[in-house]
């Protein structure tokens, strides 16, 4: 089989969180180029529709679906609006996510509990309502979990971060675990240092710093990450439940605590 094929998404229907900006506006994009009807989430609905347009102008197709992914009630919506505009979602990308700056001693437990909320608590109910919905259809699918390598080691400042990105990565093999035999292949990736329009000036900052410690002697991009999307949303994974699949230019061979 040629690549073009294995990799080939047409007639999927793809649903991407945290679409607004950043890794989410950029995984919906790929996956929009390589056939698949995306559906946009996220809580900005002006920045939805702006990546609406750009996808449909460029030859591909989304819908824009407004919803907090802490909103059980919006995520439903958000699935319906799916069906209506495409058919059954078949491909979950679970991106949304958010980070905090605090040391342990001083972290609220406001900011833990939302930081431990959309970056697992959320992930869990997607992924519920996703494979309800394929096993629903009888339609094979693949939910695609967006960890960290913070989920492997931990770093100062970010521990209810590191804490809820290994969830992620257990949660994936969980799911897998007892959804794989129902056809729905769940699977994660776990970036390292990407830059995206939210960290740029951070890490144009820190980023000497950073690539010290990255035996690629770079920080990522974006286009760094589409092998690993589109390896797990398409057949080319067909035979793989519960992996993570670690992006991080070999940060973590340098630095196994990261």
């Amino acid at each position: 089989m040629k690549a073009a094929e294995l990799f080939d998404l047409t007639g999927r229907v793809a649903l991407v969180t945290g679409a607004s900006s950043g890794l989410g506006a950029h995984f919906a994009q790929v996956l929009a180029e390589n056939g698949a009807s995306v559906v946009l989430v996220a809580r900005r609905a002006d920045r939805l529709t702006a990546l609406k347009d750009k996808i449909e102008k460029a030859g591909g197709r989304a819908a824009v679906a407004e919803a907090d992914v802490l909103d059980r009630d919006a995520m439903k919506r958000a699935f319906d609006a799916a069906e209506k505009a495409f058919g059954t979602v078949t491909i979950l990308v679970n991106n949304a996510g958010v980070t905090h700056a605090d040391r342990v001693h001083e972290m609220p437990e406001e900011t833990w509990r939302r930081v431990t909320g959309t970056n697992l608590d959320a992930v869990l109910y997607w992924a519920q309502e996703a494979a309800r919905r394929m096993i629903a259809a009888k339609q094979p699918g693949a939910i695609v979990n967006i960890a960290s390598i913070l989920g492997y080691g931990v770093a100062k400042g970010v521990a209810a971060y590191s804490v809820a990105k290994a969830g992620v990565i257990q949660l994936t093999r969980a799911l897998a675990l007892e959804l794989a035999f129902k056809g729905v292949r769940v699977n994660a990736i776990a970036p390292g240092f990407i830059v995206t329009e939210i960290n740029a000036d951070y890490l144009a900052g820190k980023g000497a710093e950073m690539t010290r410690h990255i035996p690629s002697g770079r920080l990522g991009e974006g286009r760094d990450l589409d092998g690993a999307l589109l390896l797990l949303a398409s057949d080319a994974s067909r035979f793989m439940a519960g992996a993570t699949v670690v992006v991080d230019g070999g940060q973590m061979l340098a630095l196994p605590g990261v």
